[in-house]
């Protein structure tokens, strides 16, 4: 479909912009911390970055359609895509792979693909369509209706299992609930069983009553908040990302410089602790600049969402931000020890086709309601 040129005017240079600085930054990341890894296995140090690459040609090619149709003639689609995704989440306990104790991901040719993070676009585009109309949030039937639609995959996500994604979930309700024009009282009644819930369930699992979270979880969260009591072990991760984030000074030691990432002190350093790395190798001059673009992109996002022609607008780009805004308040709260290690990818840095695949989508719906939205802002 041919986007007429009077939208061209509307395009968010900044945003863009900012998306390709932190896919080259994550390039540069992934090729440094994954060096020595892969040359001591024999492998193309080239190997993520080549992937990497693969990834987000794909994505731009997918945001270059969805960017193309206008963002109103989803609504038709809408039910398809998130019965489709959860067919592949529900599928993924079937025929999925399982990697360090985690069946997230299924074989597609030659990629392997995570539905839940593409799951999290559909779960958007659905809560939108029920918050579209105001009155929807504060109607028991429609509330529970959109509670059911992230449920669903929040159950089938726990079964993988998948905490931190399952946290994504809930803070995208509730994120979309109150833009979606939901009375305060009410989200602080829910934001209290959530809590009292989740409370329950630590309980009830530390008691031995009933496994409702993984023992690997509690020791997580056990270990969050004294990671020293078992330094060797579940406290390792986290004190050897906070000792990488502390050597780096203020310039950093440079790339492939990194002692507890090229050593192997770090794990996962080029996925779940790739924040780790950047801080060692980049300093807290290099920290800032990545956190000062996703401020951009979370900006921009949100004004989109402001100055769109219609709440079905609002709520997309809103819920495609957040997506950003959780994953790098998570990601990076993780790395510097403020939460619990979940496990949850940095979009456009962290190595993965998935998190690419759907940090490039999500920013193709923003782009989408900002080239239409109803006044030409200069």
């Amino acid at each position: 479909m041919r986007i007429p040129r009077r939208y061209w005017r509307n395009l968010d240079w900044p945003l863009i912009l900012s998306v390709l600085a932190l896919t080259v930054i994550g390039l540069v990341v992934i090729y440094s911390a994954s060096y020595t890894q892969l040359v001591t296995a024999g492998m193309s140090p080239l190997h993520y970055v080549r992937s990497q690459v693969v990834a987000f040609s794909i994505g731009l090619a997918i945001a270059i359609i969805i960017v193309s149709i206008d963002y109103r003639a989803w609504k038709r689609w809408t039910r398809l895509i998130y019965l489709g995704t959860m067919a592949l989440l529900t599928a993924v306990l079937v025929l999925g792979q399982t990697v360090f104790g985690s069946q997230r991901w299924v074989r597609l040719g030659p990629m392997n693909l995570q539905p839940s993070e593409l799951a999290k676009v559909a779960l958007v585009l659905a809560l939108a369509q029920v918050f579209e109309d105001e009155h929807n949030a504060q109607n028991p039937k429609s509330f529970m209706g959109a509670l059911v639609l992230v449920l669903l995959p929040v159950v089938l996500i726990l079964q993988q299992p998948d905490l931190g994604t399952a946290a994504i979930y809930v803070g995208l309700f509730f994120t979309m609930w109150y833009v979606g024009n939901a009375k305060t009282k009410h989200i602080i009644i829910a934001g209290g069983v959530l809590v009292a819930g989740t409370l329950g369930a630590i309980t009830v699992s530390l008691r031995g009553w009933l496994s409702i979270i993984k023992p690997y979880q509690l020791t997580r969260i056990l270990v969050f908040l004294d990671p020293y009591s078992d330094r060797n072990g579940a406290g390792w991760n986290i004190i050897q990302s906070m000792i990488a984030i502390g050597s780096g000074g203020f310039l950093g030691k440079g790339v492939l410089n990194g002692t507890q990432s090229s050593l192997h002190f770090l794990p996962a350093n080029h996925t779940d602790f790739v924040f780790s790395v950047i801080a060692e190798e980049f300093g807290f001059l290099g920290s800032v600049i990545v956190l000062t673009l996703f401020v951009i992109v979370i900006w921009r996002g949100l004004r989109i969402a402001a100055i769109a022609k219609d709440t079905y607008g609002t709520l997309l780009a809103t819920g495609a931000t957040s997506v950003f805004f959780f994953h790098l308040v998570i990601n990076v709260g993780m790395t510097l020890g403020f939460m619990p290690i979940t496990g949850l990818p940095l979009p456009f840095i962290t190595a993965g086709g998935s998190i690419m695949l759907t940090s490039m989508i999500a920013v193709a719906i923003i782009l989408n309601v900002g080239l239409r939205r109803s006044k030409i802002m200069f």
